[in-house]
Formats: C-alpha cells, structure tokens, sequence
C-alpha cells in the first residue's frame, strides 16, 4: 500500500511539472523579514530590527511549506539549535538544545508562559505533546533571557505560538496525510472573527506502527515495531470587555501512547509508555495611550504512565515493573510596559508553583520493591524590570534585572546589558551580556536516593557580539559569536567505593562558538544558509559520567552536540500554484557518554529532503514531503534508530 501511495503522490506532482511555467512572484519561504514584529525579545511588540537580541522566526508559511515535518524537524534547521531525537521514532524523548547548553537550559513557551514538567529530572517539556498544524508561528530567542523569563532560560527561549483565528466569521482548515510507517495524520481547526470576539478550536490525530526504536545490531530482524497513537485538543476563546480590556481563555489537552525500547540496542517488546499534558490559562489586556498592562494565569499537568510487564524481560532481576510521574505548575504573572518620549519600561512579577508526585514498583525474582512516594513541591516569585532606550541617531540600549525569592536555596539575581547600534535601518551591530539561572529542579533536591536539598542554582555569564544586515539588493546576513560561563553547574555523582550517589554543585562549564546565516529571495527563487561551530568543557571533579577523579580535570563537554552544524534550503516558484523546495542538513561527529564506561563518537551524517506542492486556487493544497533521499543510517542517541528515508504525502485545506 504503502508503494503504491508513493507513486501516485509522485505523479500528481509529475503532471504539474509538465504544465507551462509562469514567472511568479511569492513571499519568501525559506527565511523570514528581519523587520517583522516579533513579541519574545521584550514581552510586547517590537519590530525584529529594533531589538539588539538575537531571534530566529519560523513563520506560519514556513510551517504549511514543510507539510510532512514533525515541528521539532522544523526547529533542527535553526541556527545554533539542535532537537535531539527529532529523526528518531515518534515518541523518543526529545530535548532542545540551544548553543551547546545541557537538557532543561532552554526555556519552552507556550503563547508566552512557561511550560515544564517538574516530574522530569531536569525540569523539560515534552516537545511530543505539540504538533505543527496547531501552531501560528514559533520565535526562538537566543542568549541568557532569565531577566525577562526567569529559570531555565539559559542558552534561549522557544515561544511557540497558538494558531490565530482567521478574519472571516467562519475560517475551516485542515490536513490529511499518509505516509512511511503507516504514519497517518488528520487535523481540523475550526476559527473566526465576529464584532469584538473570535475564537479557535483545533484537533489533530497522528498515528503510526513507527519501526523498531532500538538498533538490531546484530540484525536479526526481530526486533517488533513501536507504535504511536496521539490525540491534541487545542482552543482559545477572547474578547474585548470595554474600548480597553481584552480578555482571553486559553486550554489544550495532549496525550500519546507509545511502545518505545528502554535499552540501546536491546528490543523489549511489552514496555508501553502513556503520557498525557493539560494545559488551561487566562489572561487580561489593558490597553492604554503610552502602554499596556497585563494579567496571566496558567494551570500546566503532565503525567507519564511506564509499565513493562513479565512476557519479555530486559533483565534477569526484574519481571514486572509499573511507575508513574506527576507534575503540576501554576504561573501567574502581572507586567506592563510604558512609553515615555525615547524610553521604554517593563515591570512586572511574576509567580511559579511546582509539585511533583512519583510513584514505582518492581516485581522480581527477590520479591517486590516499592519505595517511598515521592512528593515535593516548591514554589518562587521573581519581580523584574527592564529600560529600553531608543536614540533617534541610532544608538540604542536595553538593560534590567530580577530578583528570584526560592523557597529552599533562598533567592538570587540575574541582569541584562544589550547595546546596538542601526544604521539607517540597513544593518545592526550588538554586544550582548547577560546573566542567567537554572534553579535546581525537585528531583534533583528531594529525591530520596541522591537528592540534596543544600543544592544552589546553576548561574551562568552569557556574552554576544555580532553583525545583522537587514537587506542588501535581496540578501540578509547574521553573523554571531557567542560565550556561556556556567559555575555551580549540577552534576550527579556517583561513588563506586561507596555506593553512595548524590547530586552536586560540581562543575564549572563553557561553552563558545559563532553562528552564520544568510537568506536571498528575489522573485521565484530563494534560499536560505546557516553554519553553527559550538566548542566547550567542563571542569570538574568528576568525569562525565560523575564517577570521582584524582584532581580537578577539564573535559570535553558537548553531550550529543555536533562542533560543526550546516543547513541549506532553495526555493522555486514555478509558477503561482506550483512550488518546489530542496533541503541539505549537514551534522558533525558528536560525543556520547556512556555511563560506566569510555564515551562513543557518533559519526557525522548528511540527509537531502525534497518537498513540493501545488495549489488549487488558494483553498486546497496538494504536497509530497521526501526525506533522508540518500537513506543515510546515522545515530542521533546511540543505540536508537534514526528514519531512513521516508515520505509524507497529503492534502490541506483552508476554507
């Protein structure tokens, strides 16, 4: 079926290729206006040209021109971002990482509020529980943001964006799309505009037998397929309540079913995993002649459900296992901002409350084992301010600080120093330097094993220094260089002499390297380039995997991060309804720790996608999605499975 899917998807788009090509003029579709308004950098709106901070937009366009792409796909073609486990399985734990910097150091937004999952050892959001149909745009913001946004913002921010209502009173859209691995996508969203109220509610439903997640090294080929089986509910509901007050409700509910391998290299064939995330919040807008000022509250559950049972056993001790992990935020936040002559101001303050619950059991040939339940919480609140200054002969400036009120360690500051000078709106110099924090998450303090409530935040120095030209007959450049200095960082140690493990401040980490991109689009044609260098080390001691060493040693700290990352997308209208795209990923070697034992090196890969599509009319959407074309096998985790090549083929609506 699957063969014959292919072929006829790969007609339909042969036919077109044959009609008559007519010169066309398109947005550009493999980069984004430099000067478009963009809402991460400072909180509220600001063309992306007058903000000394670094942000990579991808755009909705961007998002329906990569049909067959997952969004943590879309997200590894960012400069200085890598997703790991983005071409692994669907369900694969997937962290970002933004210039080198360890999981839970990149903060997820979602419409602006942070989303995390205290039950995770390092505080991380499940990228899983999103799916690109729903999303309007996503803003990456790189450098220390934790002035504005608080912990985990070390290396950056990703907000990802809602899908807006359309300006009709009724606005359907939708997607159907099959393709490798019985992979079937189905997605519809239903929005509007009426007087002063509009709404939105979405649904998508992806399913796939997906293919074994752990390697058969040995290839015996009996290694059983993983599935996937995931359902989202997504909507938003606002209006104005006066000339000056907006109104807005908020709510998703995502769950996945997955048969995921828990071992490289090891096939377990009755382990299933059941995650599911709720999410509901509200927010008040005041409008004013200088200003704005606004309320948020935001309820965020996830939940993750693990059982292997006694039919296959990964080990000889264990027969049955069955665990679960609970955690709960509530954020609230109050901001506004204010305009006077050439300043601008930001104050606000903001609140968080996480709690965890964990819950396992084991079944072996030595009995049962159940320790105790684990429940903790903590909570923080964190006030903030920051000055924006705009001269009108170019030179601008934004500086601020926060303080964070911890209830364990106490509190700490952060700050912000972000000079740059416009020339004639042509092309932007800045030096940036701010300070960042990461407070130790619950596990990490109140774990019964190797928990240690003593623990101080990881504080990180981050410096920026770079070039942007807006556009140049057509061309936009970026050219970055970046530093990241993070003392206190925190490890998990482990001494063999002992037993004993705990997590410690143990380790002082750097990280270093530059950034280049450039984008061209004139008429039909347009491509976009990006190079990443990323270096590092850390010293401590204790090695990578936390076992003690004779003195304080340096080592190589890039865990999974490649030194070299190279994207290139081109472009071709051929004509108004026909448009053709080819994109090459480039990945240098990486390091992967193992633990007990002497690091592996992952080699280098190089994968060649090709979409294309063809409209009918601006209603309906045909599109083939080609990946992996040269079906390289690579590993981005050791011991998992990447896709060979695959497709997706389908067909989009808006009406």
């Amino acid at each position: 079926m699957k063969k014959y899917l292919f072929m006829l998807a790969a007609v339909i788009f042969s036919i077109q290729l044959k009609a008559q090509l007519v010169p066309a003029f398109q947005d550009d579709t493999t980069g984004t206006s430099l000067d478009e308004v963009i809402i991460t950098a400072n909180k509220y709106e600001k063309k992306q040209s007058e903000s000394g901070k670094v942000v990579t937009v991808i755009s909705r366009q961007q998002l329906d021109e990569s049909g067959g792409k997952t969004l943590n796909e879309l997200l590894n073609t960012v400069v200085g971002t890598i997703i790991i486990g983005a071409n692994n399985n669907l369900g694969t734990n997937q962290t970002a990482s933004i210039r080198g910097a360890s999981a839970g150091n990149v903060l997820i937004l979602i419409d602006g509020v942070p989303a995390n999952d205290p039950s995770v050892i390092t505080n991380y959001f499940d990228l899983n529980f999103i799916n690109a149909e729903q999303v309007e745009k996503i803003e990456i913001l790189k450098g220390g943001q934790s002035t504005l946004y608080g912990s985990d913002a070390v290396a950056g921010v990703i907000n990802i964006i809602s899908r807006r209502p359309g300006v009709k009173k009724i606005n359907v859209n939708g997607n159907f799309s099959i393709g490798s691995y019985y992979t079937m996508k189905q997605s519809v969203g239903i929005n509007g505009n009426k007087v002063n109220t509009d709404y939105s509610i979405n649904y998508t439903h992806l399913g796939s037998n997906g293919f074994s997640s752990a390697y058969d090294s040995n290839k015996t080929g009996t290694f059983d397929k993983d599935a996937f089986n995931q359902h989202i509910v997504n909507g938003h509901f606002g209006f104005n309540a006066g000339k000056r007050i907006r109104i807005s409700l908020l709510g998703s509910f995502s769950n996945y079913d997955t048969d995921l391998d828990v071992s490289a290299f090891t096939d377990d064939k009755d382990f299933t995993a059941k995650n599911s995330n709720v999410q509901a919040g509200a927010g008040v807008t005041y409008i004013y002649k200088k200003g704005t000022v606004r309320v948020n509250y935001s309820y965020n559950q996830s939940e993750r459900k693990y059982l292997d049972d006694s039919i296959y056993k990964s080990s000889p001790f264990i027969d049955y296992t069955k665990s679960s992990y609970t955690g709960r935020t509530h954020f609230a936040e109050f901001y506004g901002n204010w305009k006077i002559k050439n300043w601008e101001i930001l104050a606000g303050t903001d609140y968080r409350s996480n709690y965890t619950e964990q819950n396992y059991f084991s079944y072996g040939p030595y009995g049962p084992y159940a320790p105790p339940v684990l429940k903790a919480e903590m909570n923080q609140i964190s006030p903030y301010m920051s000055l924006f200054f705009k001269n009108n002969h170019g030179l601008n400036l934004e500086t601020g600080a926060r303080i964070n009120f911890h209830s364990e360690y106490g509190n700490n500051i952060s700050f912000t120093f972000n000079p740059f000078y416009l020339i004639k709106n042509k092309a932007k110099f800045f030096g940036n330097l701010y300070s960042a924090f990461k407070t130790p998450t619950l596990y990490q303090l109140f774990d019964p094993f190797a928990g240690n409530n003593k623990l101080n935040p990881e504080k990180g120095i981050i410096g920026e220094l770079g070039i942007e030209i807006f556009s140049i007959k057509s061309l936009s450049t970026r050219i970055v260089g970046f530093y990241r200095n993070t003392k206190d960082a925190i490890l998990y140690t482990y001494d063999p002499l002992t037993f004993a493990s705990q997590y410690k401040n143990a380790s002082h980490q750097r990280n270093y390297g530059g950034e280049l991109e450039a984008s061209y689009f004139s008429g039909k044609f347009s491509f976009a380039a990006n190079y990443t260098f990323t270096d590092g080390n850390t010293k401590s001691v204790f090695d990578g995997t936390g076992t003690p060493l004779s003195k304080d040693t340096s080592y190589y700290n890039l865990y999974r991060i490649p030194k070299h990352a190279t994207n290139f997308k081109a472009g071709i209208n051929f004509t108004n309804d026909f448009f053709l795209s080819m994109q090459i990923r480039s990945i240098g070697k990486r390091k992967e720790y193992i633990y007990g034992s002497s690091p592996e090196t992952l080699k280098g890969y190089t994968t060649i996608d090709l979409y294309g599509e063809y409209r009918f009319g601006k209603m309906i959407k045909l599109f083939l999605d080609l990946k992996n074309l040269t079906n390289r096998e690579y590993f981005d985790i050791f011991g998992y499975n990447s896709r060979k090549f695959n497709f997706t083929t389908g067909v989009s609506f808006h009406l």
